[in-house]
């Protein structure tokens, strides 16, 4: 045997005691004769002072004599009780699971704990996955230990979701050391393509060093105000870009120009959305045949297209690429913008076919889906709507269509019926137009068909 097992132990020595005020009390009570002395249950929990104003002259409890001096549980002499706070990460290591038991004064966690816990779906930055997740599966195993739960890991799934990334401007000074400039006061250089450069200073002309991408930071004062965001585009803009511009695992980039684009993309759905109450709406017969009519083809391919789109998007969502759930409600507002309004059976499909598109978004964009979805009709609260699913015979086939190469090269495609079995197809292709061009009077020596994607003819 060239190897074993070997148990590597993460977890190091934790320091949870902070000198200061704000934290969760440590319950030791120091006696000169008895040492350090819990305190008993009874006296639990011990309460901080909530009148206690910190003012940067050390730990403020040192200066409350109502708190700091007690007497000693085992001897009843004169003893001074633990100023010391646990530090914030003991809280943050099991809060979820006090929130689980609400209105419980006596013990820390009772039965309900094991109802709602584990946690289904954890979603952090990258900076909690050492401390935080860690010290949380140290401490649901302890209370494991003890008999308080019944499950073993605190958390089902884990999302580390990417930092937001901006330009960095910086000057180099021998009095100031590094100045930070934020975007907003900087002259961006471009090359032809393009591409950030250099960039000098608004308030003096003179250049300024350029960083590439960097995290978001207030020292390096790179930051976007969110506040002026909501105010210029609305909280939805702000949304959709940070959504639609990169998978929640990945670093994204800001850009203006992308929240610019995802501005332009919301003021279509509105825009459509009126449309549609104002020209399309009217147009819905009060008897509805949407469910048993065969639909014209250009009809029935939109129709498809939403609910492919919409099969997409579902499963993205359980996968939680909600990048491409955004892609997907642009591809279904390009087509319902094609699609033809000119007949109730029109707008019927287009009814159904936005209504998809307003679920699908209101999770990314919650305001502009609510406000349509209860001012064209659909419902009052498009929280309270049904999630759509998609409709097998929505994306039923009547034709397919395929890819046609004469020798090998693509001349272009052939539709055939959905159904058509091998030689069915070899005849459709020999027969079109395309590959009767490309033939030049030559029998077909061979043809191939790869099912469902392409016809190759062979002369």
């Amino acid at each position: 045997m060239l190897g074993e097992k070997k148990v590597q132990w993460r977890l190091r020595d934790w320091g949870i005691s902070r000198q200061r005020y704000w934290g969760c009390p440590i319950p030791i009570i120091h006696c000169d004769d008895c040492g350090s002395v819990p305190v008993p249950d009874d006296q639990l929990p011990v309460v901080l002072p909530d009148d206690c104003v910190p003012d940067g002259a050390g730990n403020p409890l040192h200066k409350r004599p109502d708190f700091l001096h007690c007497a000693c549980p085992k001897c009843g002499k004169p003893a001074r009780r633990e100023t010391d706070t646990m530090d914030t990460f003991v809280d943050s290591s099991w809060y979820y699971a006090r929130f689980a038991t609400p209105g419980n004064d006596k013990t820390m966690v009772d039965e309900r704990v094991n109802y709602w816990l584990p946690v289904d779906q954890y979603i952090g930055g990258i900076e909690h996955a050492i401390l935080h997740l860690l010290y949380s599966r140290f401490w649901t195993k302890v209370m494991g230990d003890l008999g308080l739960v019944t499950y073993r890991e605190p958390f089902k799934r884990l999302l580390t979701q990417g930092m937001v990334l901006n330009h960095l401007f910086s000057r180099r000074s021998d009095k100031t050391g590094i100045e930070w400039f934020a975007p907003e006061e900087v002259n961006l250089l471009k090359d032809e393509a393009g591409r950030v450069t250099g960039a000098t200073a608004v308030s003096d002309g003179q250049p300024v060093e350029y960083g590439g991408f960097g995290t978001m930071s207030k020292s390096k004062r790179n930051g976007v105000d969110p506040n002026a965001m909501i105010e210029q585009y609305g909280a939805d803009t702000s949304r959709f870009f940070m959504m639609f511009t990169a998978p929640p695992e990945q670093t994204l980039e800001w850009s203006d120009a992308g929240v610019e684009g995802s501005y332009r993309f919301l003021k279509r759905v509105w825009t459509f959305g009126h449309v549609f109450a104002s020209q399309i709406k009217p147009l819905i017969p009060a008897a509805r045949k949407l469910g048993s009519a065969k639909l014209p083809d250009e009809l029935a391919c939109l129709r498809r297209e939403i609910h492919l789109n919409l099969k997409q998007a579902n499963y993205d969502l359980g996968k939680q690429q909600f990048n491409t759930v955004a892609s997907s409600c642009m591809k279904m507002l390009n087509a319902l913008e094609k699609a033809p309004r000119d007949s109730g059976i029109a707008a019927e499909v287009i009814e159904e076919c936005f209504g998809i598109l307003l679920r699908v978004l209101s999770p990314i964009t919650p305001h502009i889906t609510h406000t349509l979805w209860a001012e064209l009709g659909y419902g009052a609260d498009i929280l309270s709507a049904a999630w759509p699913e998609p409709l097998e015979a929505a994306l039923v086939q009547d034709e397919i269509e395929l890819v046609l190469q004469v020798l090998g090269k693509t001349r272009g495609s052939v539709k055939v019926p959905a159904n058509a079995d091998k030689g069915a197809i070899e005849a459709l292709a020999v027969a079109s137009e395309v590959a009767q061009k490309f033939m030049e009077g030559k029998p077909a020596k061979k043809i191939i068909v790869v099912p469902g994607r392409l016809v190759n003819i062979v002369v």
